[in-house]
This record gives structure tokens, C-alpha cells and sequence, in this order.
């Protein structure tokens, strides 16, 4: 089974190490159990035995350190990163956060020359450490070009770093703090690090309302030498952007863990509840929903775990994982909260219960399309893409499944951030040509007719400084990216046809919903209008299809899983 079950994790690790850190996680939150995770939600507990735990067995040490500096057991491996994302995702947001908040603190940390402080960021990462990514400001967001934060130069050659940074997550614990700012009197950006027990560290407070410590720090003149300087120049303005290019990543992991466990949740509840005399599960419309939900939930992990191997084959010569990336972020996490909003509509009041699960799949699962750069954020550089994927493709070696153990060293080498523009793809054909399923086949009519759009009908210079307009056009776009490495990832695991054509199915409904926006765009031009039409297409019914699905796979999932109380 593709989803997560943690009472059956049978997963097929190449190395005994991750399967025992995986089995070693589940295990610590299955006998704290729901109702200690519930109490300390609710109360907003610092989450320390959660830390306490993955200093003494080492974990974050073993994940996020590269081999270089760790030895024969630590690597940074996106795969297995992928799988722990998972595991957390699934038991709550606030432990998946401390570990997101550690891998961006890390970036500029393992991206530096400075080979003093990554040996120390090792140490400190074995004696159990977090860490934190100071970037965004108060006044600026994430706004770098606007950072406030300064080294001021003096006489003896270091530097005092003044100002603030803000919404800064795991400031108040970590080991070391990344800072982003400005060498004073320069046009440079600078990264160093800084000790949130130093006196000159001001932690000023937390700035939400959760478990999660997320704050607001202030720097008043705090000495810096060459020792804590990470980058200075191009390369730390190329540290920031590839951190999050890494960083954002994890977020649809997180929306992919909390999904599974919401799905479990509504599953045992409707399927054990009878109302008029039938179970809730015996009504057509919450067969429709769950089934929908789960193909969704399945394809968010079909494409994440997809995107993960061009991630983990990436090169200077091939960058495609810079729109599958931002892809993760975007799409899967939009995709995460269609499938809770089916889910709340089949458990209904029972999801707001304080006991459940659910209640906590409900508030968090909002977040995530919302960090590490908005959905408009995400799609305005995926928009770059747009014109190479559809017209200009290139020849690439078939990228295979990559669960191998291997260092993902070109992580912390991507280099430049410029030339979005240029990079190039491999022929999307190649996968819709390969499979010979009804609703794939209607999704090639509705590619198609994207494609006569953008030839015959591109935006005006107006509508291309209509966000709005560009955003429909991108989610249009991105359909196809996604729908690409589904099928993709669907031959490497094994998807039956049934369930790909499922998928496809809520696909086609989905391009068709775009292109009726588009149409509706009051700025949309008569040509335009006409060739959104030929978009909006109904999929191939197939009931018994259907049945199949939520017979064989989704209600079938009753009882799987249920978390120990």
C-alpha cells in the first residue's frame, strides 16, 4: 500500500540504520499516544521529550548530516528525508516544524566555504541540536532585497551585527541561528551565525499562539569574526533562495503525512456510524468524496516522491527539479486541503472534536501552502517555466527511481540562481503516450487545447500584469507538470489502471474548473474565451470503476489504522 501505516510499516529500506529511525519514530509517538500529543497541543507545550528523543537516538544527526562531516551512517538523503517528513506530518505539525526549521537553519550552514563551522555544526547536530534560518523581517517579510539586519565594520576587522529578524522558528532553542542581512557601507549580503545564548541576543517573544516557537530576535551589537561568517555577496544571496529551494520541498510531505491520518480517522468514524438505518458509508455522495479524497491523497504522493527523484539526480546540466520543487510546495499543498475539506464534509462535527486528530489535520493543514514563499509566490516562479516545458523540450536519460543511499552533495552546490528562463525539459508526450486510459485521453484533448491558447491567444501585455489571470493560467500549467509525473511514478509503483484513471478523472475536472475561471476573467478576450471552452470537457464515467476503488481500497482501510490512545 502506498499510504502510511505505522501499525504495518513494511517499508523496503536499502539500509538497516533508516529503517530503525523510522520504526524508533513511530514507536515514540505511538506509546506517548493521542491523548498526551492532544493535552500538550491544546496546552502548548514546548515539545522537549520529542527532542529529548531525537538527541539521544541521534536522528537529525544521521539525517541531515552530510557524510563529509558525519561518517559512514549520516548522509543527507532526500529519500529517506521524505519518509521521516512523512512520519511527522502524520502525528503533527509541530514536530514536523522543528525538523523543517533545522533543515533551513542548515542550508547556508553546509552551502558555506567556512569548513571551521560545518565540522562544529556537526558536533553540535550529534550532541542533539536544532536550528534555526533567520531570513524574514517584521517590516519586509521575506523581502531580501529590503533586509534591515547589518555587520557594521570595525577598526580590528570583525564586525557588531545590529537589528531584528522575525518569525523565525526554533530561535529560542537552537544551536546556531543563520542570519541573513547587509555588510554596512557595501551592496553585500552577508549570511553568519549567531547563539541564542549569547547576552547581545535579545530573544524578544514568540509570535504565535501554538507549541511551535516561532520568533522574534534581536541582535544589538552582537560580535561577528570570520568564524561566523557563512557568506558574503552572490553566494549568500544564492544561499537564501537554495535553502528554500530545499527547504520548501518538505512542506507537501507535511500535507501528505497529515492527510494519511485524517483519512484513517474519517474512515473508521463513517464507516462504524449508522444514521437512517444505513452506515454513513452506505450513501453514495460520502463513497464519492472519500474516494476522491484518497485518489487525490494518492497522486500528492505519486508526484512528491516522483519530483524527489529529479531532486536527487539534479546536476548543473539539469535543473528540472526547480519547477517540480516549488510544484511540492504549491500544488501537493493546495491538493492537502481539498482532501481535508472532503474529509470534514464525510466526519462533520466529529472533526472539531478536541480528542480527534482531526481537529489539529483541520487548523494545521492551512498553513503549509501559506510558508516558505505563498502559493502566488511559488506559481510566479513556476510561470517561467512555462513556454520551454510546452515548445522547446530537450533529450534527457530516463531518471529512475533514486532510494539509493547515496549524499545528495549537489544540494549544497546548486550554484547560481539565475537562468530560470532556460532551463530545459524532457518531452511530457513520452508519459501521456504511455499509458491508453479513458480519462488520460480526454486530458490530452484539454492539454492540447492549453496549448492552442497559449499559441494563438498568449496574455496581452495588460493580462500579464493581471496576477489573478496569471495565476489561473499557472494552475492550468502546473495540471500538466502533474499530471506528468504521476503517470511516471505510477509504472515504478506498481498503480493499477483503475486507480490512474481515478486520478485522472478529478484531473480532467480540475483542468476544466481552471479553464472556466480563465473564461471568466473579465479580461479575457473573445479568442481566449472560445479556446478555454474547448477545455472544459467531462470525464469518462466509469461507475463501476469507481466502486472498485472505494470497495478494494478505500473502505477497505477501516480499521488499518488507529492511533493507541
Amino acid at each position: 500500500m502506498i499510504l502510511l501505516n505505522p501499525k504495518h510499516h513494511n517499508r523496503p529500506y536499502r539500509d538497516e540504520k533508516s529503517r530503525e529511525i523510522m520504526q524508533k519514530t513511530i514507536a515514540f509517538f505511538e506509546q506517548r499516544g493521542k491523548a498526551a500529543i492532544k493535552h500538550d497541543d491544546h496546552e502548548r507545550l514546548w515539545y522537549a521529550d520529542f527532542l529529548a528523543f531525537i538527541a539521544k537516538e541521534g536522528i537529525f544527526a544521521t539525517l541531515l548530516t552530510p557524510t563529509q562531516y558525519g561518517g559512514a551512517e549520516t548522509r543527507w538523503d532526500t529519500w529517506r528525508n521524505c519518509e521521516f517528513n512523512e512520519i511527522l506530518g502524520f502525528y503533527g505539525l509541530q514536530y514536523w516544524y522543528t525538523w523543517q526549521v533545522t533543515i533551513l537553519g542548515l542550508g547556508p550552514l553546509w552551502m558555506s566555504p567556512n569548513e571551521p563551522i560545518k565540522h562544529k555544526t556537526a558536533k553540535l547536530l550529534k550532541e542533539g541540536g536544532i536550528f534555526a534560518f533567520g531570513l524574514s523581517e517584521k517590516e519586509h517579510g521575506a523581502d531580501l532585497y529590503s533586509s534591515e539586519m547589518t555587520l557594521h565594520p570595525q577598526p580590528d576587522g570583525t564586525f557588531l551585527a545590529r537589528g531584528r529578524k522575525y518569525y523565525i522558528g526554533n530561535a529560542n532553542k537552537a544551536a546556531l541561528v543563520s542570519t541573513f542581512g547587509k555588510v554596512a557601507g557595501t551592496k553585500d549580503y552577508v549570511f553568519f551565525a549567531v547563539e541564542p545564548t549569547h547576552e547581545k541576543y535579545e530573544l524578544v517573544k514568540n509570535v504565535v499562539n501554538s507549541q511551535n516557537y516561532v520568533a522574534e530576535y534581536a541582535l544589538h551589537d552582537y560580535p561577528i569574526t570570520d568564524a561566523e561568517i557563512l557568506s558574503r555577496g552572490q553566494a549568500a544571496w544564492d544561499s537564501s533562495l537554495n535553502t528554500v529551494n530545499v527547504g520548501k520541498y518538505n512542506l507537501g510531505w507535511a500535507s501528505i503525512g497529515i492527510c494519511t491520518h485524517a483519512l484513517y480517522e474519517t474512515i473508521n468514524h463513517a464507516a462504524s456510524r449508522r444514521l437512517f438505518d444505513h452506515y454513513v458509508t452506505d450513501f453514495t455522495h460520502i463513497q464519492q468524496m472519500m474516494t476522491d479524497a484518497y485518489a487525490r491523497l494518492v497522486a500528492m504522493k505519486l508526484f512528491a516522491l516522483r519530483a524527489a527523484d529529479y531532486f536527487r539526480s539534479a546536476s548543473s546540466e539539469d535543473r528540472r527539479y526547480l519547477l517540480y520543487n516549488p510544484m511540492v510546495k504549491m500544488k501537493v499543498t493546495t491538493q492537502g486541503e481539498e482532501v481535508i475539506n472532503l474529509l470534514w464534509d464525510v466526519i462533520a462535527a466529529k472533526g472539531f472534536e478536541k480528542d480527534m486528530i482531526f481537529e489539529m489535520a483541520a487548523r494545521d493543514i492551512r498553513a503549509l501552502p501559506k510558508l516558505e514563499g505563498t502559493v502566488h509566490v511559488n506559481m510566479a516562479l513556476i510561470i517561467k517555466f512555462m513556454a520551454n516545458y510546452f515548445f522547446k523540450p530537450a533529450k534527457f536519460e530516463e531518471i529512475p527511481q533514486r532510494d539509493d543511499t547515496v549524499d545528495d552533495t549537489f544540494l549544497f552546490a546548486q550554484g547560481p540562481t539565475k537562468g530560470l528562463s532556460k532551463i530545459r525539459f524532457h518531452d511530457y508526450n513520452l508519459a501521456y503516450r504511455s499509458v491508453d486510459l479513458p480519462n488520460v485521453k480526454v486530458f490530452r484533448h484539454q492539454i492540447a487545447g492549453l496549448k492552442r491558447l497559449l499559441l494563438l491567444a498568449k496574455p496581452d501585455k495588460a493580462q500579464t500584469e493581471d496576477f489573478d489571470f496569471l495565476l489561473i493560467l499557472g494552475e492550468l500549467f502546473t495540471l500538466v507538470a502533474y499530471g506528468q509525473l504521476i503517470i511516471e511514478n505510477a509504472k515504478i509503483y506498481a498503480v493499477g489502471d483503475d486507480l490512474l484513471d481515478q486520478i485522472f478523472e478529478f484531473m480532467v475536472r480540475d483542468m476544466a474548473k481552471f479553464a472556466l475561471q480563465l473564461y471568466s476573467k473579465t479580461s479575457s478576450t473573445k479568442v481566449q474565451q472560445l479556446l478555454c471552452m474547448a477545455m472544459v470537457r467531462k470525464p469518462a464515467a466509469n461507475p463501476a470503476r469507481m466502486q472498485r476503488i472505494w470497495k478494494d481500497q478505500v473502505l477497505s482501510l477501516k480499521g488499518a489504522y488507529e492511533m493507541n490512545p
